[in-house]
């Protein structure tokens, strides 16, 4: 009988023992799951707010160059490889009604690296040239650079090739205007103090020009279609309140220019 009474004891011990454990390990699968449910909410957030870094400002941008994993597995930060990769951008509405998109971070024309980058290459690629300056306004270019050729013909093609450099870089509405006469280097570099929103400033930039036309040729004619040399066009719809053409301007002035019963002028 007392046998009998310790064995149900002892199996009574051991059924509660085994329930524990059991409670025990319920109780930690429980928490385990929770903990997971937890990481792989983390997790999920976590590569929500790295997916949110492609949308840049106004969080409707997707940049090409930020997805490295999609696009730029091999992505190098050198300049070799930033002139060969395209740009490519892709712009969004927000989902969210009346949200506008940010504007401040527009891309403007950086006229002082611009000039470097025109300088640079004339000097770095063109056998002939040995100084340029440089000067970029808001849609003009106007250059004085040092050459060892003599010769109109020679001159011309080392003009042609000096502007050509220069078109290559600025937006196509631009005018550019070149001089081989080292002393116009001057009245290119005190410009360069000035900004567009100077008075006068228009009138110092067409008296420049007009001196470089007048001393330098301007290389060759752009287009027979209505191009000239200086890639002002003929006949542009703002003909009527832009006088920024100097070279036509200067070709009109001059034919308009009376003359005397001898053919010279007055």
């Amino acid at each position: 009988m007392i046998t009998h009474q310790l064995l149900r004891k002892k199996h009574k011990t051991v059924v509660i023992l085994v329930k524990e454990g059991v409670l025990k390990l319920r109780s930690n699968i429980i928490v385990t799951s929770i903990l997971g449910v937890a990481l792989l909410s983390a997790c999920s957030n976590h590569k929500a707010a790295n997916d949110n870094h492609l949308f840049h400002d106004s969080g409707n941008t997707i940049n090409v160059t930020d997805r490295q994993d999609l696009y730029n597995k091999n992505k190098t930060n050198t300049m070799k490889k930033r002139t060969e990769e395209f740009g490519y951008v892709r712009h969004q509405k927000s989902p969210i009604a009346g949200a506008k998109m940010n504007y401040k971070d527009i891309y403007a024309v950086d006229r002082e690296k611009v000039a470097d980058t025109i300088s640079k290459m004339n000097v770095g690629s063109l056998p002939h040239v040995f100084d340029c300056s440089t000067l970029v306004t808001d849609h003009e270019v106007l250059m004085a650079y040092k050459t060892d050729v003599k010769g109109k013909k020679a001159r011309n093609e080392v003009a042609d090739q000096v502007k050509r450099t220069a078109l290559s870089v600025v937006p196509g509405w631009y005018h550019v205007y070149v001089t081989d006469d080292p002393t116009l280097m001057r009245n290119v570099e005190n410009i360069a103090s000035m900004d567009a929103n100077m008075d006068n400033v228009h009138n110092v930039v067409a008296d420049t020009v007009k001196l470089m036309l007048e001393r330098s040729p301007q290389g060759h004619v752009l287009s027979k279609g209505g191009v000239n040399e200086n890639n002002e066009m003929t006949g542009e719809t703002n003909d009527m309140i832009d006088k920024d053409e100097y070279n036509n301007e200067l070709k009109k002035s001059k034919l308009k220019t009376p003359t005397s019963k001898d053919g010279m002028m007055e």
